[in-house]
């Protein structure tokens, strides 16, 4: 089957490139120009696996505008902030026939990709996959080759037979796909997982092994699991995990699967980009509310963040100029 990834980042990059490497057809779709006139000027991306080893694999990539390609499966990693522009900018190239994987982080994405797609042809995905993209054309997979698993639920809950194609083919690239049968359980397991993991690594700029080999690590992971958990369970969602496999989980792929990496989030905000705390942290304070509970913590940690990224962009010579112009005035 032919392939087109929306979103050429650094996971996109990686099931684009496993999938092309396992033998199919693969084009890349990208709204950030410097990745794409990166990748043009070097005829490909540079591929590193836990930093060593780089090698360029060349990749077909295209502005959305430029794209009249089309694929059977369209695989959507864009940031959620992204996501409807991105969608919007390719909307002519996407076709009834076609289907939708959409394995992003956080929740927000359905309702946008439900515009272009029909719910029949919706797979929602997550993924437990490290990967780093150092700069624009350079990309770092982390962990070992066949590192890494995903989740994939239909929307509607019930496996076709152009699901099980897709399984199988990101089965034969090394992704590790697990199908199952609860898209809200399946996607709200992730975005329990990354509340945990991305939030509280980008708060210390800290990698998920340097975390986990914290002694408060699990009491801090305990409480906002806890608290993710009573939010599903008043919105009726039935989780893939019990609170103490989620739990689980959070340390077995900190410290044995990808214990040397960043997780996106401070990706993105060690590199002055907006993060996805409010689709991640914000969705689980705000999805609590529709039922009269209050995720504190969460939204302690939301705001947190945000008030980081103010600090982070703050401009100190303006401060200081204008502490000095009022000094004056006096």
């Amino acid at each position: 089957m032919k392939y087109a990834v929306l979103g050429a980042g650094a996971m996109g990059l990686r099931y684009g490139v496993l999938l092309q490497e396992a033998g199919f057809d693969v084009d890349f779709v990208e709204i950030w120009q410097p990745q794409i006139d990166k990748i043009n000027e070097q005829n490909g991306v540079f591929v590193s696996r836990d930093h060593v080893n780089k090698h360029l694999v060349p990749v077909n990539i295209y502005t959305p505008e430029e794209y009249n390609g089309d694929p059977d499966v369209w695989i959507v990693f864009t940031k959620q902030m992204q996501l409807a522009d991105a969608l919007k900018r390719t909307a002519h190239a996407f076709k009834n026939h076609q289907y939708v994987v959409s394995p992003m982080n956080g929740m927000g994405h359905i309702e946008k990709l439900n515009q272009y797609f029909d719910k029949t042809r919706v797979i929602g995905a997550t993924a437990l996959i490290g990967t780093v993209l150092n700069g624009p054309g350079d990309v770092d997979f982390i962990g070992a080759k066949g590192a890494g698993s995903m989740n994939m639920a239909n929307e509607t809950e019930k496996p076709d037979e152009m699901t099980h194609k897709i399984f199988d083919d990101f089965k034969k690239s090394g992704l590790n796909p697990v199908l199952t049968t609860n898209f809200l359980g399946t996607l709200m397991a992730k975005v329990i997982f990354n509340s945990v993991v991305n939030t509280l690594c980008t708060m210390f700029e800290i990698q998920m092994g340097e975390f986990i080999q914290s002694p408060v690590a699990k009491k801090l992971s305990q409480q906002l699991i806890n608290e993710a958990f009573d939010v599903c369970e008043r919105a009726g969602i039935t989780l893939l995990n019990t609170r103490e496999e989620e739990m689980k989980s959070v340390e077995y792929v900190s410290s044995v699967s990808n214990p040397l990496h960043y997780p996106s989030m401070y990706q993105d905000m060690s590199k002055g980009r907006k993060t996805e705390v409010d689709y991640i942290n914000g969705y689980i304070y705000q999805l609590g509310l529709k039922y009269h509970y209050e995720a504190k913590t969460h939204d302690f940690l939301r705001n947190l963040v945000h008030l980081a990224e103010f600090s982070r962009d703050f401009d100190v010579d303006a401060l200081e100029k204008s502490v000095l112009a009022t000094e004056m005035v006096k």
